[in-house]
């Protein structure tokens, strides 16, 4: 497991601030690689909020009563006492991202964000969330003048980023939600086949640069960097699970050429597809 965290006081210290409006009492990132399950269990909650968000992969969360599969791009929001149960499965290869943070002003800004009545939302997968989450990371470990208030900078912007992506979803939902659906399944179903976007725009009736500014809009990314992380997470899953060469690997991953899928493998992985075999 890769993990990298921060912490106001050194420490996982459970503090209820009713002093400050905001205040960021830690932040991290865990990767699960090898360990095969990662469970926490924390029957009577925390004394802060935690907001989790899944950057890739998924993780199950307990809540309202039924153990919930959250895919890549979901935040996920705790608030204080409420009881934890999630798990992270090495099979899925998650990358989480967390922070906990407390203050009287908490409440009424995840509520204005949309968390109101919720514990989900779906916010897209953007490496800007990914930016903020590291600043409030490194802010936690080097401490230097005025870290404080710039934590409370960084978790501010991280809200206002959510609130423009939910405000944004909710205009734009409707116009082509069917469409982005419709093409997110059929890229699942059809990975491994040799899918051209401009002929799927065509063939469902639509402009090519529409359908694929709506598509990153609605995913996070464009339709060939979904098709791309689709046939990657197969090939790691195969990679891991089997003992299927590179070649075959390869081809069940939708890549003819293996030199070609290596070079792609690399470029999404930092490592060759032996290397991540081996470790």
């Amino acid at each position: 497991m890769y993990s990298n965290t921060g912490y106001l006081n050194d420490a996982d210290i459970e503090i209820e601030d009713t002093h400050n409006a905001l205040t960021v009492l830690s932040c991290g990132i865990y990767r699960l690689f090898q360990l095969s399950v990662m469970p926490t269990l924390r029957p009577e909650g925390r004394k802060d909020y935690q907001l989790l968000y899944i950057s890739s992969g998924k993780a199950f969360f307990r809540l309202d009563g039924g153990l919930k599969e959250v895919p890549a791009g979901c935040m996920v929001l705790y608030r204080p006492g409420e009881s934890q149960e999630y798990y992270y499965y090495a099979k899925d290869m998650p990358e989480v991202y967390w922070v906990h943070f407390s203050g009287y002003e908490a409440g009424l800004l995840l509520d204005k964000i949309g968390f109101a009545g919720t514990h989900i939302l779906f916010c897209g997968i953007s490496f800007h969330y990914l930016e903020l989450f590291r600043q409030m990371i490194l802010e936690l470990q080097l401490k230097r003048p005025c870290f404080e208030e710039l934590l409370c900078f960084y978790l501010h912007q991280l809200f206002s980023l959510i609130q423009r992506n939910q405000l944004e979803y909710s205009v734009q939902k409707c116009k082509y939600q069917k469409h982005m659906e419709a093409a997110v399944y059929f890229f699942n179903e059809s990975f491994t086949s040799n899918i051209s976007i401009e002929q799927y725009a065509q063939e469902h009736h639509m402009s090519v640069s529409w359908f694929i500014r709506s598509f990153k809009h609605y995913m996070g990314m464009t339709p060939m960097q979904y098709i791309t992380s689709i046939r990657i997470n197969k090939a790691k899953e195969l990679l891991k699970n089997t003992n299927y060469s590179i070649q075959e690997i390869s081809a069940l991953a939708g890549y003819e050429n293996p030199l070609y899928f290596s070079r792609i493998f690399r470029k999404q992985t930092g490592m060759s597809p032996s290397r991540y075999r081996k470790e």
